[in-house]
């Protein structure tokens, strides 16, 4: 699959500046139909299709859930519900995570050549040549798989390799990333 990177990042507008900070607002607004000021995980998946037209980014069901996941929690809660959607003060964290789990989906799915969403040791062997040009060198690929697969279950998971490729900042070469 080939992405148009810049076009991603551009509509996931993360910077710090006015122009994307009104930006963020105009489009958190757009996702938040009801103006209660939060975003459920549905909401966030039918904007992310509806109002930014991301159809890229809508098909990786398990790289919505991470970024979604990773960012309700950064903003202390201020009601008894905050913990369990996006705020406004999450919602710049919340682009930044789609777009980098983005990025580690599309690596996994490179990985991933029985398009199973699972990788097993195999594919994990044959893939080294990817994994060090986002990288990472990997001395024993049986005992990286062995620690990666933390779960025991002789397959690696989405959550998995997120978490270790993290861990060792994978990085795409073809993304748009400086």
């Amino acid at each position: 699959m080939s992405i148009n990177w810049p076009e991603i990042t551009a509509k996931l507008p993360s910077e710090k500046t006015p122009e994307a900070k009104e930006k963020r607002k105009e489009i958190f607004n757009q996702m938040d139909p009801n103006g209660n000021g939060y975003l459920s995980l549905a909401e966030v998946d039918k904007g992310l299709r509806d109002t930014l037209q991301c159809d890229e980014v809508f098909d990786c069901k398990p790289a919505i859930i991470r970024a979604f996941n990773s960012a309700k929690d950064v903003a202390p809660a201020h009601t008894k519900h905050s913990d369990d959607y996006i705020t406004r003060r999450e919602f710049r964290i919340l682009l930044l995570a789609l777009r980098q789990y983005f990025e580690l989906w599309q690596m996994f799915d490179e990985v991933d050549t029985g398009d199973d969403r699972r990788v097993d040791k195999d594919e994990f062997r044959k893939a080294m040549p990817l994994l060090e040009s986002w990288g990472v060198q990997i001395p024993d690929p049986d005992a990286t798989f062995d620690e990666i697969d933390t779960n025991g279950g002789g397959q690696i998971l989405f959550g998995e390799f997120c978490k270790w490729a993290l861990k060792h900042s994978l990085d795409l070469t073809d993304d748009d990333d400086e």
